[in-house]
């Protein structure tokens, strides 16, 4: 006899021993133990989230058992290295706050071909000091247009031109013997139209119909879209596309060929923890969530970030602490700044990308003032105990403005202007800009858009390489190395788009690909250039510049536990030009990092520097209490024993 709702409220102790004995019959005794232990400390959590989110209409004990059960064959086909692992991290579950995590991420294609041309790259990486790698989406997905691989057609097959999903465990596994652990994505808010499930709703199976939200006219789909924003209006305008093959409208957020999952069945979220833990057993250390705030949809909402997405994704954290303790989640929001942090939680999302860091970073460096940086650091850097930032500078996607208004206007700042200003600097259109950024997804009827372009393109490079001007190459490069500098001191893990290493400029060729002409981000999307990259090796180029300044950071990075799992808190220079932090504790030491993020040379008092110490990155003693000299886009890493 099903356990009453009222029970099941009461007694999730009492539910969990009435599924047990059935749900992990798969298990070995030994699996079984330890299941348990980590069963008893994620079910009540479990048991509260999923009665909030299908309690009320469907039989919750079904469900339970049905997530235990995935769990647990889960756990009975992890690999037993694996496990070994899940035990390591149990123990240490900061272990992504070390200051040994240097972070890298890529396309295994653009980058080396096939997963077999990775693994012969794991050298490279290594020289970068790299240790958390992150691949963009392996998965298959249709031939034609894919979003960039985010369009999954199976969530347990590799694209055949990367080779085969055992090519990816032997990656997996080469990986963690050189200490590099592996990042894979969950994309989790939609697959493609050419899914299993997707295919067998063309075919009329209204239980697979029900894995989408389908409607059969423009009734429903026309009251959402009232209150739903374009996500890309360019491209795919509108939320909903029309199939003329069954007759339906489907949600699409991101593209007609993305189908939104339908988050509101059960079978829904149980079949995609089946995927989700397949994806843990082929070797990924970090899952990161795509798309976390689309995931609910409710009538007279903009259907983003509603509370039971964080339901959902704290379910699968408790399932993944009982099935694979090893793998954490990292979050992907990129919205308001006070919004990000409402997605990160040991409970939720320990690792979240930190958008507000980069997009700042490349606005002072537009403005050669850093207020608004240091104002939207101070409100919005600060995470709870336990969750990391990631860090970064440039990734496979655009950059949009995520700063707060209320931020600016704190500054004097119209958000609005600034950001219309932003835009015309980075594409090139402001007079003085040193950037040749593309626009992506221009709005006419709010002229709003965001920025596509490697590194050093927006930085300068690939203008003063025209330009043949020599200093302000020189700018150029250091505008790169300084906006790396930050990203690998600042709390958090530190993430290099791999190819901004070499200073690779933008890639034009994607106009001439129909299926990416209209895709502006593919000129930051290059493949790997093995010629470029043996320049590293001759002193003078722009390679050996850059290589040399990543990997030293990484180096330094690692030699200073300051760096590490220690608290950020940031310092007001007294020069707008110049941001600046300190890391550390007592037991740690202290780091003060200062940067001058203009083209100008600075003398800068120091009364905001509470420690005397030596600059790592130049050897130079600095002393507290007197002025400290800044080059022209020059970092200082200020390593000191004591704070006042």
């Amino acid at each position: 006899m099903p356990l009453s709702a009222a029970l099941l409220r009461k007694d999730p102790t009492r539910t969990l021993d009435a599924l047990w004995p059935e749900a992990t019959a798969s298990l070995t005794t030994t699996d079984q133990k330890t299941l348990r232990t980590r069963a008893d400390r994620q079910f009540g959590r479990l048991h509260s989230l999923l009665h909030r989110l299908y309690g009320e209409t469907y039989e919750l004990d079904g469900v339970l058992k049905e997530a235990l059960r995935i769990v647990a064959e889960g756990m009975a086909a992890r690999p037993q290295a694996f496990k070994t692992l899940d035990s390591e991290r149990e123990a240490d579950p900061r272990w992504f706050r070390h200051e040994r995590m240097v972070g890298a991420m890529a396309y295994a294609d653009r980058f080396a071909g096939t997963l077999d041309g990775v693994r012969e790259q794991i050298p490279y990486l290594k020289e970068l000091g790299i240790t958390y790698l992150h691949l963009m989406p392996v998965y298959a997905v249709p031939e034609g247009p894919n979003d960039g691989g985010f369009a999954v057609s199976d969530y347990r097959a590799v694209r055949p031109d990367l080779g085969t999903i055992d090519d990816l465990r032997a990656l997996a596994d080469a990986l963690r013997e050189h200490g590099i652990s592996l990042a894979l994505d969950f994309v989790f808010n939609h697959t493609s139209d050419e899914h299993l499930w997707a295919r067998k709703a063309l075919m009329g199976d209204t239980r697979f119909q029900d894995y989408y939200w389908m409607f059969p006219d423009r009734a429903v789909p026309g009251a959402y879209e009232q209150h739903l924003r374009e996500i890309f209006p360019e491209q795919a305008p509108g939320s909903f596309t029309w199939r003329s093959d069954i007759e339906k409208w489907v949600w699409t957020t991101f593209n007609q060929f993305q189908w939104d999952l339908n988050y509101r069945n059960p079978e829904v979220f149980l079949a995609m923890l089946e995927e989700l833990l397949f994806i843990a057993n082929l070797g990924a250390e970090v899952v990161r969530v795509d798309a976390i705030a689309f995931a609910w949809k409710e009538m007279g909402t903009g259907c983003e970030g509603l509370p039971p997405v964080h339901w959902i994704v704290q379910a699968y954290n408790a399932l993944l602490a009982m099935a694979s303790p090893a793998v954490a989640f990292k979050s992907e929001a990129i919205v308001h700044p006070a919004e990000v942090k409402q997605y990160v939680g040991v409970d939720e999302a320990p690792l979240s990308y930190n958008p507000t860091l980069m997009a700042l970073l490349w606005e002072a460096l537009a403005t050669r003032n850093t207020a608004l940086l240091r104002r939207s650091m101070e409100n919005h850097f600060g995470l709870p105990d336990g969750t990391a930032w990631v860090n970064y500078v440039r990734c496979h996607d655009d950059i949009g403005w995520t700063f707060a208004d209320e931020d600016a206007a704190e500054l004097g700042i119209n958000g609005y202007d600034h950001r219309r200003f932003l835009n015309a600097f980075y594409t090139g259109y402001f007079d003085g800009s040193f950037a040749r950024g593309l626009p992506f997804n221009y709005n006419p009827e709010n002229q709003d858009m965001r920025i596509s372009g490697m590194g050093a393109s927006l930085a300068g490079v690939e203008q003063a390489l025209v330009d043949g001007q020599e200093v302000w190459l020189d700018h150029a490069v250091r505008r790169l190395e300084v906006i790396h500098a930050v990203i690998y001191s600042a709390g958090g893990m530190p993430l290099l788009y791999l190819g901004d290493e070499l200073g690779t400029t933008n890639d034009y060729s994607y106009r001439t690909n129909p299926l990416t002409a209209g895709d502006s981000r593919f000129a930051h999307r290059p493949a790997f250039d093995g010629k470029r990259a043996a320049e590293r090796d001759t002193p003078g180029t722009i390679p050996h510049r850059l290589v040399g300044t990543i990997a030293r950071l990484a180096e330094l990075r690692a030699a200073t536990p300051a760096l590490g799992d220690t608290p950020t808190v940031f310092l007001n220079a007294g020069n707008d030009h110049v941001f600046a932090f300190r890391r550390g504790t007592p037991e740690t030491g202290w780091l003060t990092v200062a940067v001058n993020l203009s083209e100008h040379n600075l003398l800068v008092p120091t009364r905001w520097l509470s420690h005397d110490g030596t600059d790592l990155l130049s050897g130079d003693l600095v002393r507290a209490g007197l002025s400290l000299s800044l080059a022209p886009y020059q970092v200082r890493w200020i390593c000191g024993v004591h704070a006042g």
